[in-house]
C-alpha cells in the first residue's frame, strides 16, 4: 500500500536545531516492542532496535515485508490510512512520537519524508524550497535567498540551477527534481530524513549522484532508507535492517549483513537467492 505525499504546512516558526555534539547518540531513535496494522492485517511484528544519529541506516526486504510503512511510522504518515493503528512505541531523542502532548506536524517537519517518485510543486525551482519557510511566515527576501543558496548547496544542486532559481521546477531532469525535493526538505532543517526508493525512478549517473549527497548529508541528518537495490544499500548505509514478513531478521553493521550475515534467510536474501 503507498500513499501520495501530502502537503503539510509547518509550524508558524521554525525553532533552532538542536547543537550537534561530536558523540553521536546510539539511541537516537527507539523502536519498542513496535506493530503495525491496517486494520486487522498485521504488517510489522514486535519490532525493537536502536538507530543511531547522524548515520545512514538501511531497510531490505522483499516487497511486501513492511519495510515502507515501517519508514512512514517515523513521522506517523500511516495515519492518513483508515483503520490504521499500532502497538508499541518509537521514541525520538527519548521522546514518544505517540505521546499526547506531541504536536504531529513538527514531527513531519523534524523527519522530513523524499518519496520514491520525484514531486516537486508545480512552481519555480526558488518557490520549491522556501515553500514550507513561507508557510512558517518566513516572509524576508534576504533570508530566503540565503536558505535557498545554502538548502540547494546542501542537496548538491545550487552550480546546476543557479541561473535557472525563477524557472518552472518541472523543466528540471528527474535526478535533479529529486534533489530539488531533498533541498526543499532540509531547508526547514529537520533531523531525520526519510528516503523511500529515492533513486527507484533515476538512471545510473543521477542515482550516483544521489548516493554521493546521502554521503554528505549524514554529516547533518539521521539518514534512513528504503531500497530494493543491494549494491545501493551496500554502498550508502552504515547499519543495515533485514526484514522478512514483517519481522526484523537481522540488523547489523552493513558490512557484516553482506559479508558475513549471522541469519540464514538473510545470507539468502544479499545473495539473491530469494526476493
Amino acid at each position: 500500500m503507498s500513499i501520495d505525499a501530502p502537503d503539510f504546512p509547518i509550524r508558524a516558526e521554525l525553532p533552532e536545531t538542536p547543537k550537534k555534539v561530536e558523540e553521536q547518540d546510539e539511541r537516537f531513535i527507539e523502536v519498542k516492542d513496535y506493530s503495525f496494522f491496517y486494520g486487522k492485517k498485521q504488517v510489522l511484528s514486535n519490532l525493537s532496535f536502536d538507530i543511531p544519529e547522524r548515520q545512514v541506516t538501511a531497510f531490505i526486504g522483499p516487497s511486501g515485508c513492511g519495510k515502507s510503512t515501517l519508514l512512514r511510522s517515523f513521522n506517523r504518515l500511516n495515519e492518513l490510512v483508515e483503520n490504521s493503528w499500532q502497538t508499541g512505541d518509537i521514541r525520538i531523542q527519548g521522546e514518544s512520537i505517540f505521546s499526547k502532548n506531541l504536536d504531529v506536524i513538527s514531527l513531519r517537519r523534524r523527519a522530513g519524508m523524499i518519496f520514491q517518485k520525484s514531486n516537486p510543486f508545480p512552481k519555480t525551482v526558488y518557490e520549491n524550497v522556501v515553500y514550507g519557510l513561507k508557510v512558517a511566515g518566513i516572509r524576508k527576501k534576504a533570508v530566503l535567498d540565503e536558505i535557498v543558496e545554502r538548502s540547494l548547496k546542501g542537496a548538491a544542486l545550487w552550480d546546476e540551477v543557479k541561473d535557472y532559481l525563477h524557472e518552472n521546477a518541472h523543466s528540471l531532469s528527474g535526478g535533479q527534481q529529486q534533489r530539488l525535493c531533498i533541498a526543499r526538505v532540509i531547508a526547514t532543517e529537520p533531523q531525520i530524513l526519510l528516503l523511500d526508493e529515492p533513486c527507484s525512478a533515476l538512471d545510473p549517473i543521477a542515482t550516483g549522484k544521489i548516493e554521493e549527497l546521502i554521503h554528505e548529508l549524514k554529516k547533518r541528518f539521521t539518514v534512513l532508507i528504503v531500497t530494493h537495490n543491494m549494491q545501493q544499500a551496500a554502498r550508502v548505509s552504515d547499519r543495515t535492517a533485514f526484514f522478512y514478513e514483517g519481522k526484523l531478521v537481522e540488523y547489523r553493521n552493513t558490512e557484516d549483513i553482506f559479508l558475513n550475515p549471522m541469519n540464514p534467510r538473510t545470507e539468502a536474501y544479499v545473495s539473491g537467492r530469494f526476493g
